[in-house]
């Protein structure tokens, strides 16, 4: 067994306290603490306990989040330890290997792997990570060692993480606004294929960790709708939707964005797909064009429409 990670500090909760996590919840709030014991720095591994003792688990306490505590385990059994964390993102990859296409996928997705604050997107062989909370952050290198050899032992090596922790949640952790290399430098634009459809992803500088592979289904289900249809999808954004259109057989596809670089990318992926001849792009204000079409009668069959959050 290797060194536990667990501090000697110790939360208990307010009388009444405590029926979110016994439910089920991941996180304690500051309001929700009665006492603070024992020595702990911010960031580190504290025992949570109710107001009658009964213990709770382990989780990362951070005094400057009004989320004091994320919690790791229930368990008082579990040795919270290096081996306990590899087991941790062993589990998240075997849990994706048998539910989705893992050539690109969210491999770890924080709370919902019970590995709070930190996201880990694969693409192909590059790792993306977003770490947004300080106790996961400390340990992030760690993970991210672990998670490198365990997709080895698949045969699958990756040539390079990038950071993307540049959302500005990071400053109510205490935590400054990071991009850039774990490790040595690389080509960061990947070539991917999703449902038939390949993309350059850009890494640095795309939206989020550089591909919204959450909306890989929904972008599947489109291809159903469109063959042979006339089509208009605004916030194109790389065009993705557009260009799932267009390969299901849509008899002509536009895409619009405000962005001239997206614009340029979307344009970029219906050459790389062969599909210059029936999905075009071009820059425009979507709140002002759709108007602007109707007014000029233009009529669609299908018209997507995923503006931004």
């Amino acid at each position: 067994m290797s060194e536990s990670l667990v501090s000697k500090g110790k939360i208990i909760l307010k009388k009444g306290e405590g029926r979110t996590i016994k439910a089920g919840g991941a996180w304690i709030y500051d309001n929700e603490i009665d006492k603070y014991e024992g020595e702990y720095e911010n960031g580190d591994i504290i025992s949570v306990s109710d107001f009658d003792g009964f213990f709770m688990g382990y989780g990362f306490i951070n005094h400057n989040s009004k989320i004091r505590v994320r919690m790791l385990s229930r368990w008082r059994k579990d040795p919270i330890d290096r081996e306990f964390l590899r087991e941790r993102v062993r589990e998240a990859w075997n849990y994706r290997k048998t539910v989705v296409d893992t050539s690109s996928c969210r491999i770890i997705f924080g709370e919902a792997d019970w590995l709070p604050g930190l996201t880990v997107d694969k693409y192909e062989d590059v790792l993306v990570v977003e770490s947004l909370a300080l106790g996961i952050d400390k340990l992030k290198n760690m993970i991210l060692e672990d998670l490198r050899e365990i997709l080895k032992e698949d045969g699958i090596i990756i040539r390079g993480i990038y950071e993307r922790s540049d959302a500005p949640v990071r400053r109510k952790e205490g935590m400054e606004q990071y991009k850039g290399f774990i490790g040595p430098e690389f080509d960061t634009n990947v070539l991917i294929t999703e449902n038939g459809v390949k993309y350059m992803v850009d890494v640095v500088n795309g939206q989020k960790t550089g591909f919204f592979l959450d909306q890989k289904y929904n972008r599947l289900s489109i291809q159903k709708l469109c063959k042979g249809k006339k089509v208009l999808d605004c916030f194109t954004h790389m065009g993705t939707f557009a260009l799932n259109a267009g390969i299901a057989g849509a008899a002509s596809v536009e895409g619009l964005d405000i962005s001239e670089l997206a614009v340029q990318q979307a344009t970029a992926n219906a050459e790389r797909n062969g599909l210059s001849d029936t999905v075009h792009f071009r820059a425009a204000d979507v709140l002002d064009e759709l108007p602007k079409l109707n007014r000029q009668g233009e009529k669609y069959d299908v018209v997507i429409l995923d503006p931004p959050a």
